[in-house]
């Protein structure tokens, strides 16, 4: 048994995937799941077409391993031979094909054999089955990851498919023949699914099956060099046109089959998306033709386990060459007695009972067999899933924000070619919504935004709480000044009044006491605004009028000369949960810093009162001078102002500021002191909550 048969074919290197989803892009059977945003190749899935290998950067996908079963056989003492595919010279492209031979024998395998032969058994059998099967519809089975593909995902027309075994098995079969039971069967090519082909589908047949990259890894393991070895020839049988297999439409030159553009009996397609699209139309009965012969790489000579740099085109080139020079020398009288020496290989080995004892094989050949030579049959492993119905499609492509046709962009970079083959295999299971890129970045950006607008809030609450802890410190000294200052001048504010009223209206003293008593009552003022500034710790809310503060504020504070004020309502519920006095304070000094700002040239000055369900506004807008840019940041700190010495204390907005932000409200200031830009003015919007939430 080999040890191989229940391993899988592929499988991801977990730390190595960098979730670009080449790999599902190119996997043409959709083997690949995406989960958690890491690739998991699903083994009864996968076809063994190795694109996920040769498309993967990283070097994230690692395929089964053979070169521990070779060593096995070398162990035990096992005579090997070494079955090389066709292809080999678009690999060994720097070695001369006997020097590779020698490296082969020098690598342990006793004989070496072109597969090369075994395709012209296969090719001899597909122009019968042809030429005898006239109206018969077929699909070639040369490429195991092919016929792995139609019985998986077509299991409808896997009747089609040709019962004609590989060369690989064809190969096997007559080096057994040849050699006896005893014999292990080294496979040595480009292909990943060969592998699969060898120890799952057909065991037995042949016991290991290592690709050229893996046959380098020996070599170099085992030190073995060119310039060291003996060259040596190909063991016969040896090979004729089959040496054109790897090349596309290499198998119909072979079988003597023409791929007639005008008749279109026979159709060859190769590549990832030719091979699938043209047995998709074969299912569907689109094409009326005798034979498909698909390919899953473009041809085998760009099979995944090659390890050679060359293009397309210089690889073919290296074949053609190779087969060119092998059928100059060719006895051809030698290689018609072979084909017909092999052309009945038996496909089942019966054991026979001689004498009472049961004999391993009969290695005779047995007319009554004679109609099963190079024959195979297919077995079915339907992988077809339930698709989802209508509304499931939609709910998904919905979940992926595609609400009309003109969102479906289709972009390819899930590795999914259309946004609803993507929606499908998230309904299977297959895919995650995260791998549409569009969707990604639409997140994205919606949590750009969120982290915007929180670090707003986190650098207005910063800011708010640097300009509490300000106004905490200056209520504290403003409560100590006042306390120590109230006392000492209310006996000045008393002396000088008695003074005053006792000092004749023409005395030289009347003037003088006259500004001590003015000077004294604006210290009063001032005491109190420190004590008014120290007080403002609590608010005390009930429902209010919002038009009434306005009103108020602006009957108790008529305007200046030559500025016009007005109130604009224009909120259609006027009432909020407000601490009316506080608030009637914001507005007062508002107004009174708008009048000042006017106070020159005069002015209009508009107090507009807005509002919405969540929230009201008050609007002061006024056209005087302005508040340079440079100063806007700064005026709500305490004592700062831009009036005139003597004219403010700059406590009005620190106090405005503090009480705002106590009713979980927000202030704005916009100004303009530039003419050339626009008028003059500033506009200070106030927005508090309708039902301030306690905190």
């Amino acid at each position: 048994m080999h040890q191989a048969i229940a391993a899988q074919l592929i499988t991801t290197i977990q730390e190595r995937c960098r979730m670009c989803y080449t790999c599902v892009r190119e996997c043409p059977a959709k083997a690949i799941s995406i989960s958690n945003g890491q690739a998991y190749v699903i083994p009864d899935r996968c076809i063994g077409c190795g694109n996920c290998v040769r498309v993967c950067s990283q070097h994230a996908k690692r395929v089964l391993r053979s070169i521990g079963e070779v060593r096995m056989f070398q162990s035990a003492g096992a005579k090997m031979a070494a079955c090389l595919a066709p292809s080999f010279p678009a690999e060994f492209h720097e070695l001369d094909a006997r020097q590779l031979v020698g490296m082969i024998r020098a690598a342990g395998f006793h004989y070496v054999h072109e597969v090369a032969f075994g395709a012209d058994l296969v090719a001899d059998r597909y122009h019968k089955l042809l030429a005898e099967n006239d109206g018969q519809k077929y699909i070639a089975t040369t490429c195991p990851a092919a016929t792995g593909y139609v019985t998986r995902y077509f299991p409808g027309s896997a009747g089609a498919l040709s019962p004609i075994v590989s060369p690989m098995i064809a190969t096997a079969r007559a080096l057994r023949e040849i050699y006896g039971r005893e014999i292990k069967i080294v496979f040595i090519g480009p292909c990943i699914a060969k592998k699969a082909e060898a120890y799952n589908e057909q065991p037995g047949e042949v016991d290991s099956a290592l690709t050229f990259g893996e046959l380098r890894e020996i070599f170099a393991e085992d030190k073995i060099f060119p310039e060291q070895v003996e060259p040596g020839d190909f063991d016969p049988p040896y090979g004729g046109v089959g040496m054109l297999f790897p090349i596309s439409r290499g198998m119909l030159q072979t079988a003597r089959l023409s791929e007639d553009l005008l008749q279109s009996e026979i159709i060859a397609a190769d590549g990832r998306r030719d091979f699938a699209e043209a047995i998709r139309e074969f299912d569907a009965g689109d094409l009326d033709v005798k034979m498909l012969e698909v390919l899953c790489c473009n041809g085998c000579i760009m099979g995944p386990g090659m390890t050679s740099n060359l293009p397309l085109f210089r690889r073919r080139s290296l074949v053609s060459q190779y087969a060119r020079q092998k059928l100059a020398a060719l006895d051809m009288n030698r290689w018609r007695d072979d084909m017909h020496r092999f052309e009945n290989l038996n496909l089942h080995r019966k054991f026979l009972q001689v004498e009472g004892r049961k004999d391993l094989y009969s290695w005779l050949y047995s007319p009554m067999f004679s109609d099963f030579d190079l024959r195979r049959q297919f077995s079915l492993d339907d992988q077809q899933t339930l698709m989802p119905n209508r509304n499931e499609l939609i709910e998904i492509l919905h979940r992926l924000g595609k609400f009309t046709h003109e969102d479906e962009l289709n972009c390819g970079a899930c590795g999914y070619d259309t946004c609803r083959e993507h929606a499908v295999a998230i309904y299977k299971g297959l895919a995650e919504i995260e791998m549409c890129l569009p969707y990604s970045i639409e997140q994205l950006r919606k949590a750009v935004k969120e982290l915007d607008i929180s670090h707003k809030q986190l650098a207005e609450a910063q800011q708010a709480l640097i300009q509490s802890e300000k106004l905490a410190s200056m209520g504290q000294l403003a409560a100590g000044v006042a306390h120590e200052v109230n006392n000492p001048l209310g006996v000045v504010l008393m002396y000088a009044h008695i003074l005053l009223d006792e000092c004749p209206p023409d005395s030289k003293l009347f003037t003088d006491l006259h500004l001590i008593v003015d000077q004294a009552d604006r210290c009063k003022k001032i005491v109190a605004n420190l004590l008014d500034f120290a007080r403002q710790n609590r608010v005390v809310l009930m429902p209010t009028d919002i038009r009434e503060i306005v009103d108020a504020a602006l009957r108790a504070l008529p305007p200046p000369d030559g500025v016009r004020a007005e109130a604009a309502h224009e909120v259609a519920d006027p009432v909020a949960e407000l601490d009316k006095d506080q608030i009637g304070q914001v507005i007062t000094n508002l107004i009174s810093n708008a009048y000042a700002a006017m106070d020159a040239g005069g002015g209009a000055l508009i107090v507009r009162t807005e509002g919405d369900a969540a929230h009201v506004r008050f609007v002061v807008a006024d056209s005087g001078c302005g508040i340079p840019k440079e100063n806007l940041h700064k005026i709500f700190e305490p004592f700062f102002t831009t009036k005139k010495m003597g004219k403010g204390t700059g406590l009005g907005l620190a106090v405005t500021y503090g009480i705002v932000k106590m009713h979980r409200g927000d202030i704005q200031v916009k100004s303009n002191v530039d003419p050339a830009a626009g008028p003059t003015g500033t506009t200070v919007t106030v927005t508090l909550p309708r039902q301030p939430q306690p905190g």
